[in-house]
């Protein structure tokens, strides 16, 4: 047993990585706020936190030299900071306003264009433009300010008028508030949105008309970019239609959209999905080839090779360029952390000082969290640290030994070997590091994730990336057509392998949801592993094994309902069994598969005498009431009415539930079924969100909102947000 002073001595022995957990208890206060059950007022996000820093500084100073008042004294502190900047990022956003649920008229300014695959039977591509400055054109938001958050509508598939961002467009649509998730602790995406400040989407209904006129400009220079990567963009489609060609504009200008999906489901599945986030990978290739090429450049210039600090000036440039790629591509969060990184990086270079790795992402990642504090729950976010902590902590370790293996050979041998192990190790370091993440976030494990990036690590460094960088640069003087024939070329090569290493057998893993806590585990012993040097940071591997098998160890539910009440899964050993309608049944569909890990199978709609399963346990049609089904598990009944004409105005027939312990339909239960101690219908959805039922031990239910509470981003129930109110009339 440890006690308290030897503890003290263990930090005494580390205390220049201290300072490294300062980003991790920012992300822990800040995930404290967004954690808590209801949302707290001025008293607890703000003078709460205000006041425990400030007693937690008066500590650090009132005992400058005490280990013991200022480790605990800085924990409070940034805790308490991240938990207050938390409550500010989400209190300064615009409220979120309440949508038409019918085709209006919308005017607004064309922000941003993407492109996206249309669906099988139309073929070619689609548009989805997004609308900033917002005004609805119908009776009841006459006279209505903009809206202060933008609008994704998707255009319709023969709308073929030339759209640049900046143009004033009129459209008629049908909007939609941002979908509640599909499931009790399923994708957020109100919470998404709410940060992000997007209103909602929806779809237009006939072509979109371009105003004329000058139009008011509130954009700045993010137009003069966004204008750069859509003429980028078309270019490139222009020169490389189909999948390779989209990876391609991937990759150069970070629209992802058009990326087929059978393309993304191979990446995914063969490990090299990261290819198609621009990220640290990317940044890194552009970077080093503008340093190299500068260098080189200088090198030549005797006046500068003699007189100057070329390997500085070099760093500079690089850093400009790497700068540059990341507002090509849309500023991305893992380009951002690799910028920020190489910010403090080239600092060093230039005032001679050592850079440190491990303390430039803790100083990217405390900039992040203070400027967005969000991000600690995004998945872009929490991958790029776990592959880029692991990296470095990695090599702190491994790197030396590395070397001294390798003494013993000499010349082209020696470098061909270390290279090789080098890139091994990197793809095991960052795949084993976000292997939970992955896990956690898309449900799935990719044990083949080293051999694929064996092959195509190398040839994005060494043939696509240089090559996209010379088109880059002659595509103003319309010259980019050969370098982007032959960088496609190594991407169909990046295509082939992610093809077919997805086919080989066990290629894609599919494994239950993980809690939210197993998530947690991982990464809080993640980074004890990575951050501390001496024995005890072993300590945080049992914790990562815990956080990682955590998806067995969870009960799974017995029953899913979607978010509207008229889709209900039932679970069983190998499937689950959907019944029902819902408007956004292909995504709730999908969520529920990669929550459970099971295949989705269409139950009867409508009762069908014999319809049951293998088992027995879910038997439908058998009844006198058409549209119901009837589960028998662990003891408990249930009865399931999937499907009711008369919206629940003809009463269950008493026999029906006479032995039931609860009873779900998709229409409201009104005077049906009263004595049953758990009834869950339609009006129950549209209050809760999604549900989840367990039968193990007695009926338990779970309900969205239980889980998400009352918070600033979860709208109202039936997806209503804030009423836009039109301006007063002036007296």
């Amino acid at each position: 047993m440890l006690n308290p002073m030897s503890v003290m001595v263990l930090f005494e022995g580390e205390h220049r990585r201290l300072v490294l957990w300062v980003p991790v208890m920012l992300a822990l206060g800040a995930l404290a706020y967004f954690l808590w059950p209801c949302e707290p007022g001025w008293g607890v996000g703000v003078v709460l936190p205000a006041v425990v820093a400030g007693l937690c500084l008066g500590a650090c100073f009132c005992w400058p030299h005490s280990l013991l008042a200022r480790l605990p004294g800085g924990v409070g502190v940034a805790l308490a900071v991240g938990f207050g900047v938390a409550w500010l990022a989400a209190h300064r956003q615009p409220p979120m306003p309440e949508l038409p649920r019918r085709g209006t008229e919308v005017t607004g300014i064309v922000r941003d264009i993407a492109y996206f695959p249309a669906p099988m039977e139309q073929g070619g591509l689609m548009r989805r433009i997004t609308l900033a400055q917002a005004v609805l054109h119908d009776f009841v938001d006459d006279g209505m300010q903009p809206l202060r958050r933008t609008l994704d509508i998707r255009l319709v598939p023969q709308d073929s008028v030339a759209l640049l961002p900046g143009d004033g467009v009129r459209v008629r649509a049908v909007l939609q508030p941002p979908p509640f998730p599909a499931l009790p602790g399923g994708r957020d995406r109100q919470f998404e949105a709410w940060f992000s400040g997007r209103a909602g989407s929806g779809y237009a209904q006939e072509p979109v008309l371009v105003e004329s006129g000058p139009q008011p400009s509130a954009f700045g220079a993010s137009q003069v970019l966004d204008t750069l990567r859509e003429r980028v963009d078309a270019r490139i489609r222009h020169v490389l239609p189909g999948a390779s060609g989209a990876v391609v504009a991937t990759v150069l200008d970070g629209r992802a959209e058009a990326v087929p999906q059978s393309v993304r489901e191979d990446f995914a599945a063969s490990g090299l999905a990261h290819l198609l986030a621009v990220a640290g990978l990317h940044l890194g290739i552009v970077m080093g080839a503008a340093m190299l090429v500068c260098r080189m450049v200088l090198a030549t210039w005797e006046y500068a090779a003699l007189r100057w600090p070329c390997k500085a000036v070099s760093a500079f440039v690089a850093w400009v360029v790497g700068g540059g790629y990341v507002l090509l591509t849309g500023v991305h969060l893992p380009a951002e952390r690799s910028w920020l990184m190489s910010s403090i990086v080239v600092f060093g270079l230039m005032v001679g000082r050592r850079a440190v790795s491990m303390r430039g992402l803790a100083l990217a990642a405390t900039l992040m969290l203070l400027v967005a504090p969000q991000v600690v729950l995004d998945v872009a976010f929490q991958m790029s640290m776990a592959a880029v902590i692991a990296l470095v902590a990695g090599y702190e370790v491994l790197h030396p030994r590395l070397l001294r293996g390798l003494s013993g050979l000499a010349g082209v041998r020696q470098t061909l070997v270390r290279h090789g192990l080098m890139l091994v190790l990197t793809s095991l370091l960052a795949g084993t590091a976000t292997l939970p993440v992955v896990m956690a976030h898309f449900g799935v494990v990719q044990p083949f994730f080293v051999l694929a990036n064996l092959v195509a690590v190398p040839l994005m460094a060494l043939w696509i990336m240089p090559l996209g960088l010379i088109a880059l640069l002659a595509m103003p003087l319309h010259a980019d057509g050969p370098f982007l024939h032959l960088m496609n070329g190594g991407v169909r090569i990046v295509l082939w392998l992610a093809h077919c290493v997805a086919g080989w057998p066990g290629a894609r893993i599919v494994v239950p949801a993980m809690p939210g806590w197993g998530l947690g585990a991982v990464l809080l012993g993640l980074c004890w592993l990575c951050l501390w040097r001496g024995a005890w940071r072993w300590w945080g591997m049992p914790v990562v094994l815990l956080g990682t098998i955590t998806p067995w160890l969870m009960t799974q539910p017995d029953i899913l309902i979607s978010p509207d009440g008229q889709l209900m899964g039932v679970r069983d050993a190998a499937t689950l069994r959907v019944m029902g309608h819902a408007r956004d049944e292909r995504v709730v569909k999908a969520a529920w598969a990669q929550a459970t890990a099971l295949p989705v199978s269409d139950f009867p709609a409508k009762g069908v005498a014999g319809a049951e399963t293998a088992d027995g346990s879910l038997i439908c049609g058998e009844g006198e009431v058409a549209g119901t089904c009837a589960l028998l598990r662990h003891g408990q009944e249930v009865v399931l009415r999937i499907h009711d004409s008369s919206d629940g105005r003809a009463a269950l027939p008493n026999n029906v539930c006479a032995q039931a312990a609860a009873v779900v339909s998709v229409a409201p239960l009104r005077e049906s079924c009263l004595d049953v101690p758990v009834r869950l219908d339609r009006f129950t959805a549209w209050r809760g969100g999604a549900q989840a039922v367990f039968l193990a031990h007695g009926v338990r239910v779970t309900s969205d909102r239980q889980r998400r509470g009352e918070r600033v981003w979860v709208l109202k129930p039936g997806g209503h947000g804030m009423p836009t109110l039109p301006l007063a009339q002036a007296e």
